[in-house]
């Protein structure tokens, strides 16, 4: 094993909260072969990220888990100074790092981090810190990793997991600083944006074909009709991947469609933060709903109570996960792109075949701040916690009027 490769440190959330290290023989080496404060390091890391799974939510775990551990794994492998001892420009020093990692850190795919082999975990020497993702719709080139760089999203998510980090260690008083703050002041990756938003999300005309298609899929096979449900949902709901999968904590149930008392439907979802939140459903989307149920054998509209999972599995038991439902929304995208791509063009259809499951969240609020809906009430159906966070990601009304009033300029 060379002297900087690196290893996997902390597994998936479940498995973090029985972990015994008897059972990860070689993340149990590579912990206890260094000082006594790597040991103790990562038992920091651990406790932290336990902290962060009990509070928040598992794909927040996994974000911070991310970080924290390329972190520990340049104090242990290249700095090999305690976390205590770090001061600013010691930060300063990992981003540039993270901007500019080893070669041998980057990988162009996702491998999982520890392998079952004959009862115990084995550290996965596939896994590295770093993934370079090629861009979806090229399906052809492998990525160069010489050519990597983070995003300033990256760069910003991982100065606030430090920080994150440091304030738990303080609070723990077994740190009595923060340095993480200072450094992303004064570093000279990070770019102030005031460049124009460009919104992730589908014009009118993509929209209608993705939804168009799904149609049409379903009218062919019965076994569409859950794709269609999902693609409305998650674009006329504005939710996220996690919301209409199943987790631990919670699995979206057909009784999560209520009605007040004055028969307005609502649909209860479950967010970021570990928040509850209601949204409103409007008529036009219930004729989805009935025809999805009805395929399932059940009353057009849920009654009081029902435990039916709202998206199950067509084999096992249980609810979708967040992959799989993905899959199942990139055939339709699939499928609409290669329709309108054939009928408008490729440059009509691009989006289609780079758009994300976000993008239908993105989609549904675009439309909604276009037909002049009040900012409030949209963004408590999107769960933001303030109209502020909804305005600054939305509204595209001043940057269309502004483009529209300088193509009036003479040279």
């Amino acid at each position: 094993m060379s002297k900087h490769q690196p290893t996997p440190l902390f597994p998936t959330l479940p498995e973090l909260q029985s972990l015994a290290l008897k059972d990860y023989p070689l993340l149990h080496d590579f912990i206890t072969s260094g000082p006594d404060w790597r040991f103790q390091h990562w038992h920091w890391g651990k406790d932290f990220l336990l902290y962060i799974g009990r509070n928040k939510s598992e794909h927040t775990y996994t974000r911070f888990r991310n970080d924290v551990e390329k972190f520990l794994l340049w104090v242990f492998l290249f700095e090999q100074r305690p976390l205590d001892e770090l001061r600013k420009t010691d930060i300063l020093r990992y981003i540039d790092f993270c901007v500019q990692p080893p070669l041998d850190w980057i990988r162009t795919q996702l491998h999982d981090r520890f392998e079952l082999q004959s009862g115990y975990f084995q550290s996965n020497p596939q896994w590295s810190p770093f993934r370079m993702v090629k861009p979806k719709h090229d399906k052809t080139h492998e990525p160069d990793v010489r050519q990597y760089r983070p995003s300033q999203q990256t760069l910003t998510s991982t100065f606030v997991a430090l920080s994150a980090l440091y304030r738990h260690l303080i609070d723990e008083e077994i740190c009595f600083g923060n340095p993480v703050p200072l450094a992303k002041r004064d570093c000279k990756h990070l770019i102030k944006d005031s460049q124009v938003k460009n919104i992730s999300r589908l014009t009118e005309q993509q929209w209608q074909y993705l939804l168009d298609t799904a149609l049409a899929m379903a009218d062919e096979d019965a076994l569409y009709e859950r794709h269609l449900f999902i693609i409305a949902t998650m674009k006329t709901l504005f939710l996220r991947l996690s919301e209409l999968s199943e987790r631990t904590d919670w699995t979206p149930l057909m009784s999560h469609f209520w009605t007040d008392d004055t028969n307005n439907w609502w649909f209860k979802a479950y967010g970021k933060g570990k928040k509850i939140r209601d949204i409103t459903v409007p008529q036009s989307y219930l004729p989805f709903l009935s025809r999805y149920r009805e395929w399932r054998g059940l009353s057009p509209l849920p009654t009081r109570g029902e435990q039916t999972l709202l998206v199950e599995k067509i084999r096992g038991r249980g609810g979708l996960t967040g992959r799989h439902i993905a899959r199942l929304i990139q055939e339709v995208f699939d499928a609409a792109y290669t329709k309108m791509k054939a009928e408008q063009g490729l440059n009509a259809a691009q989006k289609l075949q780079e758009a994300s499951t976000h993008y239908l969240r993105h989609t549904g609020a675009s439309m909604e701040i276009e037909r002049d809906r009040p900012l409030k009430d949209l963004s408590e159906d999107l769960g933001h916690a303030s109209s502020a966070t909804t305005d600054t990601v939305y509204v595209q009304v001043e940057r269309k009027r502004r483009a529209s009033s300088g193509k009036l300029r003479k040279v």
